[in-house]
């Protein structure tokens, strides 16, 4: 498999097994944290993979553990946003990072770990959207149909193959994840010695651009994301590892909506 930029799929175990392709049913600070580039997927030893005994993955088990996921975060978003308890965002944001942690490093796939993750990011995205839609109404639902936009047209861009996910693209994109990512961070610390930082953070016309830059990073993952679940699916590897799967496309798609949220507000301000 591929290098991808979501730390998660690179715990995919390979190994022999049935094919199918992506569109075949089967028979990655607020934002930063999910951008960081990952590694090479692994690959399994005899004794691990004799442990991982299941039916193959499908693209019906894909479709159906990120649906879970996302429908969590949506309602736990919704009722955060509309209770007034935007005090939770912080918190909330802790759980996620630390429950992410756990499941990029503890190299096995757990349905409970990734829908705490869903509903702590989703309460987290919850707090953060609800002052704002309270300050720009109706910037909630634009961010939304905005992420399910770039997600289903990205979708269409890797299944008609208009970009190509190859080893050359990934090297490209991972570097220009890697990129956004120190920019933010310098931005964060120049922020604590003169106001606004570098300007990539304070809504004027670098900050728009900034913002673009990113969203388009974030869109492009995606394609590594499918491409990573492409893969599992013709790899064979055990159906459990759909849980993996949704985890990594949600990181993604926190990222993506807390992006076009933060645009938004830009376009939205006087």
């Amino acid at each position: 498999m591929r290098s991808t930029s979501n730390p998660a799929f690179r715990n995919l175990p390979t190994q022999q097994g049935g094919y199918a392709t992506f569109d075949r049913s089967g028979g990655g600070m607020a934002g930063a944290g999910a951008a960081y580039a990952g590694g090479q997927t692994s690959y399994v030893d005899p004794t691990r993979a004799a442990e991982e005994v299941g039916r193959p993955i499908t693209i019906d088990d894909i479709v159906q553990k990120t649906a879970i996921s996302g429908g969590l975060a949506l309602v736990a978003g919704f009722l955060t946003a509309y209770s007034g308890l935007w005090i939770l965002a912080l918190p909330a944001f802790v759980v996620g990072l630390v429950v992410s942690l756990i499941v990029i490093f503890k190299q096995k796939p757990s349905a409970p770990l990734t829908l705490t993750y869903s509903v702590a990011m989703g309460v987290a995205l919850g707090g953060i959207t609800g002052p704002i839609n309270q300050l720009y109404p109706g910037i909630a639902f634009q961010a939304l149909i905005g992420t399910a936009g770039v997600f289903f047209g990205m979708l269409v861009v890797y299944k008609t193959g208009a970009v190509k996910v190859t080893p050359r693209f990934t090297k490209w994109l991972m570097g220009a994840m890697i990129g956004v990512v120190v920019l933010m961070i310098a931005n964060l610390v120049a922020s604590f010695f003169t106001t606004g930082g570098l300007g990539l953070r304070d809504g004027g016309p670098l900050a728009i651009l900034f913002s673009l830059v990113v969203i388009g990073v974030a869109a492009f993952s995606l394609l590594l994301d499918f491409d990573a679940a492409d893969n599992a699916v013709r790899a064979g590897v055990p159906e459990k590892y759909s849980w993996y799967i949704a985890f990594g496309l949600m990181t993604t798609l926190v990222w993506l909506y807390i992006e076009i949220l933060r645009l938004l507000s830009y376009l939205r301000q006087d």
